[in-house]
């Protein structure tokens, strides 16, 4: 049941792909709560997914846009105050891809060309997309800017790759900009830590299932879903949050305090 947590607030949601992507469920969950926003994604992924049908369903803009090009995101921004009327108050930075990984590239034979697009679109355009709305003014006080992460940006997994470092780095620029832009606006900026997502970008890494299933066990209240880190992204926007910035928030299911649960025993012992 609504209860209208975002009326009147307006934002952008980066990175809705398809129907089982985390911006898709979160911008139906923001809408459900009275929120407004304009959808965006790079122009290549958006001639890959469906991301007409979400805006239809949504009432929303679509404004395409490159995060790694500045010129795009001050176009997004302009363009997107003009569409909703006026300043915003939450981004959604759901962004991440790896060439080495679509690539089937192994940790120690990286192309360092593709490891630097990691970085720049997986973490970088973080930076760039706060940077604009500093520069354009865009965020009203105690706007909320989150970002999607993962556990590999603290721990080591093997088939991660280089997307690990690109999540610790986006972590990192959410603890630096969080500082600046709140002691200047108020503005509010975290990562969210999800689980591991059947999402199409999530499923494209070697051993996802295995990550999966480790993760489902090792979690005492199981795999956190799409629908729950929408739900969680949601809460991130509203005012019963806003005094929560610089943060990395685990949305994991208990994964990331667990040391061994009696699932794993019990599966281990067989």
């Amino acid at each position: 049941m609504a209860n209208n947590l975002l009326k009147g607030k307006r934002g952008i949601i980066f990175g809705a792909l398809d129907e089982n992507s985390i911006a898709w469920k979160t911008a139906l969950k923001v809408k459900e709560e009275g929120g407004s926003f304009t959808l965006t994604n790079a122009p290549i992924a958006m001639r890959l997914g469906t991301i007409n049908q979400l805006a239809a369903t949504c009432q929303a803009e679509i404004i395409p846009a490159d995060a790694t090009s500045e010129q795009d995101l001050a176009n997004l921004f302009s363009k997107s105050m003009e569409i909703l009327g006026g300043k915003l108050d939450f981004v959604l930075h759901s962004i991440g891809m790896s060439p080495n990984i679509r690539k089937g590239k192994q940790y120690g034979d990286m192309n360092y060309e593709w490891y630097l697009k990691t970085l720049d679109i997986s973490a970088l355009s973080f930076h760039k997309v706060l940077q604009t709305s500093e520069k354009l003014d865009a965020l009203n006080e105690w706007a909320s800017v989150v970002g999607l992460s993962y556990i590999a940006a603290q721990r080591a997994y093997p088939d991660y790759t280089d997307m690990a470092q690109a999540k610790a780095m986006l972590e990192s620029i959410a603890r630096s900009y969080g500082q600046r832009y709140g002691s200047m606006k108020k503005v509010r900026v975290n990562t969210i830590s999800q689980s591991p997502t059947r999402t199409t970008a999530g499923s494209g890494i070697s051993g996802f299932d295995i990550f999966f299933d480790f993760a489902q066990m090792m979690s005492p209240l199981g795999n956190a879903t799409a629908e729950d880190c929408a739900n969680y992204v949601t809460v991130m926007f509203s005012d019963f949050t806003r005094m929560v910035t610089m943060q990395n928030l685990m949305h994991d299911g208990g994964f990331s305090a667990s040391g061994i649960t009696q699932d794993l025993v019990a599966r281990l012992s067989k």
